[in-house]
C-alpha cells in the first residue's frame, strides 16, 4: 500500500491566472532536481495532461469525481504515483477556479472537492497583472471560504516590478508567498478553438516551452518550501487503483486465452485518450497497437477491435484523406462486423464527410465545424445494445467539441440525456458492433466497457478464417 505520498494542488481564483503554466513549470523544475514527479489534472482534460507528461517524463492523468466516482480518486492518484515507478511527489493541477465544479452541483468535481478527497494542501496562483493590494483580499477570501480546504501558500504571477511585488506582498496576511513570477510574455504556448495545441502536434516547440518554464519556475519559486508543504500532506489509507476489472482473469492457469489485437488510434490527429482506458484494455487481455493515420499506418494484421478517441481531425483533413488505405481498412473492418468504438473525433472519422472531405463512410453522417462550443458533463442512458453498453444502462461522460453532425439515414441513437433546461437530447450512432458518439467516457468509472470490448474482440477474432 502506497500511503505517504507528498503532494499538493495548484489552483487559482479562476481561469486565466496561469495555473497551467505554473503547474507545468513546477513539474519540470522538480524533475530537473532529479525527483520523480507524478502529474495529475482535475477534470475531463486531455491537453493539459499532455504538457504535464512532457514536463514530468511520465503519463499525465486525470482526477475527476464526476467521471470516475469519488471513491476512486485516491486510488487513481496512488496508481499514477506508482506507475511505472514510485513518485517522490505528486503535483495536481486544478480546473477553472478553486471552487468551480459541475454546474448545479454545489462544487462537485471542483478542484476544492478533489483537494479534500486527496487531503492535499493547495497552492493558489494569482495573476497580479491588474491589481496590487487587492490581491490580498482575493487570497484572504480563498483561504477562509472553506475551512476543509487548506490553502497553504500562494504564487504571485505576472508581477511587473519590485515595487509591484512589495505592494502585493504587503497585502497578504497569514499565508506564505512561495514564489513571484515576473511578467514574461515571450513564453507562449499557442492555442486554438478547444484550448492549447496538444503536445502531439508540436512536440519540439512544446518541449522548448516546457524547458523555458522549468527555468522560469526554478528561478522564481521556492521549491524547497513547496516540497516541505507537500510533505505535510497526511498518509492516505487506500490501495492503488487497478486497471483489471474486479473478478476478471479467473480463467484457470492451464486454459488458453486468446490475446486479440486492439488498434487504438493515436498521433497528432487523435491524441485524446485517457491512459487508464488503454491500461484497462491490456489488463482485459488485449494486445494494444497504436495506429497513427498521419504516419501512413494501416490496421495491424489480425485486428479484432478498433478504438478511435478524440482529437483534432479537422486540422488534418488532407493528411487523413491521403491515407486512403487506412480509411478502406476501417470501412472493410466495420462492414465485416468488427467491433469499432469511436468518441468525438472518432465519430467524425467514421462519418462520410467532414468539412467537405470524405472520411471512412462507416456512419451515414456529415459533419462540419461551427462557431458554437458544446461542452459539459452528461449522464447518459444507452438506447440500444452495443459493443460497450447494454440498453438502459447509464454512464457519466463529457462532451467538448465545435462540430455539428447531420445523419443522412435513419438509425439507432446511442444515448439519451437530460439538458440543463430540463429537455432531453439523443446523440450518437450504434449499429451492430459499431458504437460512435460525441461522448467521452473515462474507463475507471465504467470498467465493464473494456472487458466487454475485449471479449467481443476475442469472439470476432475466433470467427475470422485463419
Amino acid at each position: 500500500m502506497l500511503t505517504g505520498l507528498p503532494r499538493f494542488v495548484v489552483a487559482a481564483p479562476g481561469s486565466g491566472h496561469g495555473k497551467t503554466m505554473i503547474a507545468t513549470g513546477l513539474m519540470a523544475a522538480l524533475r530537473a532536481r532529479g525527483l520523480e514527479v507524478s502529474p495529475h489534472k482535475v477534470g475531463p482534460d486531455y491537453i493539459d495532461p499532455s504538457y504535464h507528461g512532457l514536463a514530468a517524463g511520465r503519463v499525465g492523468r486525470n482526477l475527476d469525481p464526476m467521471l470516475q466516482g469519488e471513491e476512486r480518486i485516491v486510488p487513481l492518484l496512488l496508481h499514477g504515483a506508482s506507475t511505472p515507478t514510485l513518485a517522490d511527489v505528486a503535483v495536481i493541477e486544478g480546473v477553472m477556479g478553486l471552487f468551480d465544479g459541475q454546474l448545479g452541483g454545489a462544487g462537485f468535481s471542483s478542484t476544492a472537492h478533489v483537494a479534500r478527497l486527496v487531503q492535499a494542501p493547495v497552492v493558489l496562483v494569482v495573476d497580479c497583472a491588474a491589481a496590487s493590494r487587492s490581491v490580498g483580499a482575493v487570497v484572504h477570501g480563498f483561504t477562509t471560504y472553506d475551512p476543509d480546504v487548506r490553502v497553504a501558500g500562494v504564487i504571485l504571477n505576472n508581477v511587473a516590478s519590485p515595487r509591484h511585488e512589495a505592494e502585493v506582498r504587503a497585502s497578504i496576511v497569514g499565508i506564505p508567498v512561495l514564489g513571484v513570477v515576473p511578467r514574461l510574455p515571450e513564453i507562449v504556448v499557442p492555442s486554438r478553438h478547444l484550448g492549447l495545441i496538444p503536445v502531439a502536434e508540436r512536440a519540439p516547440e512544446a518541449l522548448a516551452a516546457v524547458d523555458a518554464l522549468a527555468d522560469l519556475i526554478g528561478a522564481h519559486v521556492d521549491l524547497d518550501a513547496l516540497l516541505e508543504l507537500a510533505a505535510s500532506a497526511p498518509d492516505l489509507d487506500a490501495e492503488p487503483w487497478s486497471p483489471a476489472m474486479p473478478g476478471a482473469g479467473a480463467e484457470s492457469a492451464g486454459e488458453r486465452v486468446e490475446t486479440p489485437t486492439v488498434a487504438v488510434f493515436g498521433g497528432p490527429a487523435f491524441s485524446f485518450t485517457y491512459a487508464e482506458n488503454v491500461e484497462q484494455l491490456t489488463a482485459a487481455g488485449a494486445h494494444v497497437v497504436t495506429v497513427d493515420p498521419l504516419a501512413g499506418d494501416r490496421l495491424p494484421l489480425g485486428t479484432a477491435a478498433v478504438v478511435i478517441g478524440g482529437g483534432f481531425p479537422e486540422m488534418h483533413l488532407d493528411a487523413l484523406a491521403a491515407n486512403a488505405q487506412l480509411l478502406e481498412d476501417v470501412r472493410a473492418f466495420a462492414a465485416a462486423g468488427g467491433p469499432a468504438v469511436a468518441e468525438c473525433a472518432g465519430l467524425l472519422y467514421l462519418g462520410q464527410v467532414l468539412d467537405g472531405v470524405e472520411m471512412a463512410g462507416v456512419v451515414p453522417m456529415t459533419a462540419a465545424m461551427t462557431r458554437r462550443l458544446t461542452l459539459g458533463y452528461r449522464r447518459a442512458t444507452a438506447l440500444a445494445d452495443g459493443p460497450l453498453v447494454r440498453k438502459g444502462e447509464q454512464v457519466t461522460g463529457h462532451e467538448f467539441h465545435k462540430t455539428a453532425v447531420s445523419y443522412d439515414a435513419p438509425g439507432q441513437e446511442t444515448w439519451q440525456w437530460e439538458l440543463h433546461d430540463g429537455t432531453s437530447a439523443t446523440e450518437g450512432w450504434v449499429s451492430g458492433n459499431v458504437h460512435a458518439s460525441y461522448l467521452h467516457v473515462h474507463g475507471a468509472g465504467h470498467p465493464e466497457h473494456a472487458e466487454r470490448l475485449v471479449a467481443l474482440a476475442r469472439s470476432y477474432a475466433a470467427s475470422v478464417p485463419a
